[in-house]
């Protein structure tokens, strides 16, 4: 059956489940809670819209440590929230509004973990990516532990062979590696995270051979040895604000920006898949398919459903 087929079957269908959530799970229980969540996103996103890219984020960093139950989403000194992996996420503040604004109408029945896969499909659609069919049903977890986050989540500078590990033991395998990956598509990176690559990369102090020239260049200039840590740069150059497959012909070009992006170029195993998505509309199309099929089995991750967690008053906190 091809993937175009499935999502036609997804599309016609409000009751398809996937593992432990479906599709339309809250049709009867709170049956505006999806338009409610899009609305909270659709507006942050007029006023700022790196809120995209950073709720896309914010949804994969809390799948990859202990499930996707909004853990990331809990206050606290020693949190997942807290943890230097996640201090440069944004949108937070979406999550919270359209979960007040549920809880108006439908008290103790939808959980945040939902409201952020929800956010995260909607943001793809804002910056004229693809759409899918969320399936929801998740509970919200009680635990979020800050030190979990580091060995959770893939770390910038991790090779092909570490992320693929890393991906394995979620479920996940190369296929959805790149394809995920590719989110990157939208949204920034600070330079503290790829300033290493720009000098005394090689033994002989030399920059990242794998950076193009003109590009290394141009990064530097971006952020100067001794700059500003902090200042964003646009992760897929040229089109940052627009969710289609730029991204991987930069890393063909030589103009990944994070190492564990540029390094999909370099593998055989990875290259082959990135190539795929360069073929044009018939490359563009298969990103898109791939993208709905890794978002719904990413966002199965270790879910929490019946009796397993809670739904919380307040995303914030546990009840």
């Amino acid at each position: 059956m091809s993937i175009f087929l499935i999502f036609l079957l997804i599309s016609t269908s409000s009751t398809l489940a996937f593992g432990q959530t479906r599709v339309g799970y809250y049709g009867r229980t709170c049956p505006r809670a999806e338009s409610i969540v899009t609305s909270s996103v659709r507006s942050a996103f007029r006023s700022n819209p790196t809120i995209a890219p950073g709720l896309l984020r914010m949804h994969f960093h809390d799948c990859f440590v202990n499930g996707c139950d909004a853990s990331i989403l809990i206050d606290g000194s020693n949190t997942e929230k807290a943890a230097a992996p996640n201090s440069l996420l944004r949108g937070f503040e979406v999550i919270d509004d359209a979960k007040r604004r549920i809880e108006a109408i439908c008290p103790g029945v939808v959980s945040c973990a939902d409201i952020l896969a929800l956010a995260a499909r909607d943001s793809v659609v804002l910056t004229r990516g693809t759409d899918w069919p969320v399936p929801t049903g998740r509970r919200d977890g009680r635990v979020s532990i800050g030190s979990d986050t580091f060995t959770n989540l893939p770390g910038f500078t991790d090779s092909v062979a570490e992320q693929k590990d890393l991906f394995r033991t979620k479920g996940l395998n190369t296929q959805d590696l790149v394809t995920l990956v590719g989110g990157h598509t939208i949204g920034t990176a600070a330079c503290a995270l790829f300033s290493h690559r720009l000098q005394n990369f090689t033994a002989n102090g030399g920059p990242d051979p794998s950076i193009n020239r003109a590009f290394l260049a141009q990064l530097r200039r971006l952020c100067p040895q001794g700059g500003n840590g902090l200042r964003r740069v646009a992760l897929d150059t040229g089109s940052e604000g627009r969710f289609d497959t730029s991204f991987f012909a930069n890393l063909r070009a030589g103009r990944g920006v994070l190492e564990s992006d540029q390094v999909l170029w370099g593998d055989a195993s990875t290259r082959a898949i990135v190539q795929r998505f360069l073929l044009g509309a018939r490359g563009l199309a298969a990103f898109n398919a791939e993208f709905r099929r890794s978002m719904v089995k990413m966002s199965n991750i270790g879910v929490k459903t019946g009796t397993n967690g809670e739904i919380r008053r307040v995303c914030t906190a546990i009840n």
